[in-house]
């Protein structure tokens, strides 16, 4: 086999192989109801601080001054 033959039987692999942890989680995302959903949400905004990460951005226009 010439080395381009393994690349490609590689490349072929590793999607392959990508295909099936992308259906395996989303097979795992789509086994919650939507009450359940909402109830985790809710407990992770609960846990989480009050202050956002970071400050809130501001967007200026083109004919607008920075702060």
């Amino acid at each position: 086999m010439r080395w381009w033959k393994v690349l490609g039987l590689a490349g072929v692999a590793g999607v392959a192989a990508t295909g099936v942890v992308i259906a395996r989680a989303e097979r795992r995302r789509q086994a919650y109801t939507p009450d359940e959903i909402r109830t985790r949400l809710r407990a992770r905004l609960e846990e989480s601080p009050g202050e956002p990460a970071r400050p809130e951005l501001k967007i200026v226009g083109p004919g607008d001054q920075a702060p």
